[in-house]
């Protein structure tokens, strides 16, 4: 093809995808809920567990988008939580931890849900008793239910040869416990003044009852906490300091405040050890629910696990020499929901020549994917040889891919449905000017960049 053929496809092509955009003013409904778990499959983001066996209830596998994004906000969670500030470290704390911690925290004996079954023989709902609505089955409105009753969250499983009473453990059903018990250790080899905090990304486990709306609620998820150890009197301004961090992060990552809100817990809401807890609710499809909470926990928690191990978990102030139990305050939120916030947040519909465009605008923080090659013609040599020496040279530096197996517009609409925030076509007249089209994926704008600055170009479109 000459210059003049390869300008008028490049003409044609961007007539096509830069006409004007119709936004869908789009609902949070159970039908946007329907498009993303659709979308999840179809794209590669998550999976059901097991699925070829009929899956596996309160499961999910994270596909090749998936983990991306999912590790992308686990990255951004670490950077602004233990890397960009100076006063927390990280831990990375065993799954199995000794029974005897259990106990001290109190899940032994108190992690329960209170549950009841519907006796309707058409119905068979069992559920938390804080799902009944006025008393009633939220299934078939019926009445007739059994007694409550209580039902233990953790996992259970044996350590060891033999299955007995004494090789008994449990999966962790949440990360906080593992930072407490190592609370000593920290303060032993990196000398940490009050006050300061230790984070930890990693993986819980609880027998949930009721499983359900996607990813939100599950068995096996991640968490993303931290434990911020003080002073008693500082106890009050952390605490709100971490509640403005924790709002603000997820508004720097591109989420719409209008989607947020803070949520104040009434007193007979809190443990009751607890001074205070504020979570950070999304506005999901199927209605406002928590991705985080921060809760101001007092000094129960390094109290509990000195009387029940024996050990002296008193912070010793270096100057004064004054010993006591610091106070925690503990921003602990689901990397699972986050995730799952940020797919609903992301998702947009338009329409572009009478014709619906899906697109993920990802924050290009958290996009799975940076950049897209794509060559105009896959039988050109030239075009592909060109193309795949761009996308080596990219992927130094950020997550690229290389697609030729569809037409240029399919393979344009295929990066929108996964977020790649940037596509570079290759096409003739890149052979002659070393020049290529730069498309920007939430506007469809085209701009023409001589190929020995598109890694600049793009690193400062990123940043």
């Amino acid at each position: 093809m000459n210059s003049l053929g390869s300008a008028l496809e490049a003409l044609e092509t961007f007539l096509l995808f830069s006409d004007l955009l119709v936004e869908y003013p789009f609902p949070m409904t159970a039908d946007l809920m329907d498009k993303i778990v659709a979308l999840a499959k179809r794209r590669g983001f998550i999976f059901q567990s097991s699925e070829i066996y009929g899956g596996l209830n309160g499961a999910w596998d994270y596909g090749p988008f998936g983990v991306e994004l999912k590790r992308n906000v686990k990255e951004a969670w670490w950077k602004a939580t233990v890397h960009f500030r100076d006063d927390v470290v990280g831990l990375d704390a065993a799954i199995l931890m000794h029974p005897r911690t259990w106990e001290a925290s109190g899940h032994t004996a108190n992690f329960a849900d209170m549950m009841a079954d519907c006796k309707n023989t058409n119905c068979s709902w069992r559920g938390r008793i804080d799902q009944l609505k006025n008393g009633k089955c939220p299934k078939c409105g019926g009445k007739d239910l059994t007694q409550p009753r209580a039902f233990n969250l953790m996992l259970k499983t044996s350590l060891g040869a033999m299955e007995d009473s004494s090789s008994v453990v449990y999966l962790r059903p949440e990360t906080a416990q593992g930072i407490f018990v190592n609370f000593a250790n920290v303060i032993d080899s990196m000398h940490r003044k009050l006050p300061f905090g230790i984070a930890q990304i990693g993986k819980s486990f609880r027998n949930e009852i009721t499983p359900g709306n996607f990813t939100f609620r599950t068995r096996e998820f991640e968490q993303m906490e931290t434990e911020y150890f003080c002073r008693p009197e500082q106890a009050l301004e952390k605490y709100e300091e971490w509640i403005k961090a924790r709002f603000q992060w997820y508004l720097d990552l591109g989420m719409k405040k209008e989607n947020l809100k803070l949520r104040v817990h009434d007193k007979d809401e809190l443990a009751h050890y607890a001074a205070g807890c504020t979570d950070v609710e999304y506005n999901f499809p199927f209605g406002w629910s928590e991705l985080e909470g921060i809760a101001n926990r007092g000094d129960y928690d390094l109290k509990q696990h000195a009387k029940f191990s024996g050990k002296d978990l008193q912070y010793q102030d270096p100057v004064t020499n004054e010993k006591f139990f610091p106070h925690v305050i503990e921003p602990s939120g689901g990397c699972d929901r986050a995730t799952l916030a940020f797919l609903v947040d992301a998702y947009h519909e338009e329409t572009v020549n009478d014709t619906l465009r899906v697109v993920m605008k990802f924050h290009p923080k958290l996009a799975p994917i940076k950049v897209a090659v794509l060559p105009l013609l896959k039988k050109n040599e030239g075009i592909v040889a060109l193309a795949k020496k761009i996308k080596s040279e990219l992927q130094k530096d950020m997550v690229c891919v290389y697609d030729d197996t569809a037409a240029i517009g399919k393979l344009y609409r295929r990066q929108d449905e996964v977020g790649t925030v940037f596509c570079v076509t290759v096409d003739v007249q890149s052979l002659e000017d070393k020049q290529v089209t730069v498309r920007f994926r939430d506007t469809m704008q085209q701009e023409r960049i001589p190929v020995e600055r598109l890694l600049g170009y793009l690193k400062e479109k990123l940043s």
